[in-house]
């Protein structure tokens, strides 16, 4: 399964060895990783940015690629937990960020599409949804608007419409990412995971396999922040999805998401030769948690195929993480610690949020030094605030599932089926101990608990876990 952004040659980086010292040290080579990297480094500070596979490797390079403040219907389940003005300050946080990269892609000759984003409703559940949805958008803030129809191929109950959002190729934009970061001074690693992170008097020593560096700040934008000591793996959820290419004769010239599972993503690509490509998305689920991920994926392909017609050319899926609060966390690792700093829960909108993110870290290290000041929506990111109290229930839920999959793993005894594979492996994840699940659709052992990944070798693939299953 290799995302149609990712099937292109790409640039190689060296590995990090050795020893040195920097003002920031990035983990991640994503947008969040690099966009941070590079405004860091335009400010004078010296950066590295260390990836532990290559570059776009992570979300990124299996998104699908839309920049849009519509979030299908994240902003109606954000007002349960949050005040009505965070949101608002959210929603200012993906305007500003947007239209910053906008700016961006069109200084670097980055291609990108302005589409109307929607959110529509097949069934009367849906409807309700799309219709909570508007109603909050338009509490916060957004010109969105009430659609009784649109182009798609099939009847609709209604959708929201806001207008003027973006859709882009991922890898155009880390391509011009990594070129302005390397030409403002910073320096990027690949195969350079990081392993360990100790504070020190005047800052952090980071480790990895094959280096010890020293910085006054690290900025982990690693999807879930690895280290197991800040615990933010309890108020995360990782999440797989699906998605496709298909050449097929209807292509949509809006983005559309559904407000019913499963989740429908639609987007077109455009493709040498003047030609476009439909993608589709969804069919998601709680990593390690399905009984066939590949029937997800068929289960999407089915529906994709007999509504649209084509062939399908790429297959890829996704995760991210959705968090306690609805928000995402863009903020110190602990309160009061301003050497680590963290930057997750984008849930599935990373490339609209994370722009917003960077300026954030961005500003606010550069505060630290007495160079910057926070933007006023900063609280819509904070990582440690009152709002986990509101959050708690979510929390608890969140965690009541991750035992209620310990009591399964000890009952099946799943971690034998890593043990009695080709090659074996000590089934038990080297994060807290989850017993591994076997992903058909990509070949990967999987974790339940709080969705670290490996390879059929046991090395990993997305963390928080930070090192490989135990080879038997």
């Amino acid at each position: 399964m290799t995302p149609i952004w990712l099937d292109r040659p790409r640039a190689t980086h060296p590995k990090l060895t050795g020893t040195a010292t920097y003002d920031v040290v990035v983990a991640g080579a994503g947008v969040t990783g690099l966009l941070t990297g590079l405004l860091l480094a335009r400010a004078g500070l010296r950066v590295a940015v260390l990836e532990a596979r290559q570059v776009a490797d992570g979300t990124t390079g299996h998104t699908t690629a839309k920049v849009s403040v519509l979030q299908g219907t994240r902003l109606s389940q954000a007002l349960r937990t949050n005040r009505p003005s965070i949101v608002r300050d959210y929603v200012t946080a993906n305007q500003e960020g947007q239209a910053w990269l906008r700016r961006f892609c069109d200084a670097h000759d980055v291609p990108h599409q302005d589409r109307p984003a929607y959110t529509y409703g097949t069934t009367r559940p849906g409807e309700l949804r799309a219709r909570a949805e508007l109603s909050a958008a338009s509490l916060v803030g957004l010109d969105v608007t009430w659609e009784e129809a649109t182009e798609l191929p099939f009847p609709i109950r209604g959708a929201v419409r806001l207008a003027d959002q973006m859709q882009l190729h991922p890898l155009d934009l880390v391509d011009a990412l990594v070129a302005q970061l390397l030409a403002e001074g910073g320096e990027l690693f690949e195969h350079s995971r990081l392993t360990d992170a100790r504070r020190t008097a005047d800052g952090v020593t980071v480790t990895t396999d094959d280096a010890n560096v020293t910085a006054r700040h690290l900025v982990l934008a690693t999807g879930q922040p690895v280290l197991r000591r800040h615990g933010f793996f309890a108020r995360l959820k990782p999440q797989r999805s699906y998605a496709a290419a298909l050449r097929s004769p209807w292509v949509p010239r809006g983005m559309y998401l559904s407000a019913e599972q499963p989740t429908r993503s639609l987007r077109s690509l455009p493709v040498n030769g003047g030609d476009e490509l439909l993608l589709v998305g969804g069919s998601g689920h709680v990593t390690g948690r399905a009984q066939s991920e590949a029937e997800h994926l068929e289960e999407l392909l089915t529906w994709a195929r007999s509504t649209f017609g084509g062939e399908v050319t790429h297959t890829w899926s996704a995760q991210d993480h959705a968090s306690v609060t609805g928000l995402p966390y863009v903020g110190p690792m602990l309160p009061r610690d301003h050497s680590i700093w963290v930057a997750t829960g984008f849930d599935k909108w990373g490339l609209a949020a994370a722009p917003a993110a960077a300026l954030l870290l961005s500003k606010t290290l550069l505060e630290e030094g007495g160079a910057g000041e926070r933007p006023p929506w900063h609280r819509a990111f904070s990582t440690w605030t009152p709002r986990e109290a509101i959050g708690a229930g979510r929390a608890a839920l969140f965690n009541g599932e991750v035992g209620v999959e310990l009591a399964k793993d000890v009952v099946r005894r799943k971690w034998r089926d890593a043990e009695q594979a080709d090659p074996p492996v000590r089934g038990l994840c080297t994060h807290l101990g989850g017993a591994v699940r076997w992903n058909d659709a990509e070949r990967s052992w999987d974790c339940p608990l709080h969705g670290s990944r490996f390879a059929p070798d046991g090395s990993v693939l997305e963390g928080p876990a930070v090192c490989g299953l135990r080879k038997l």
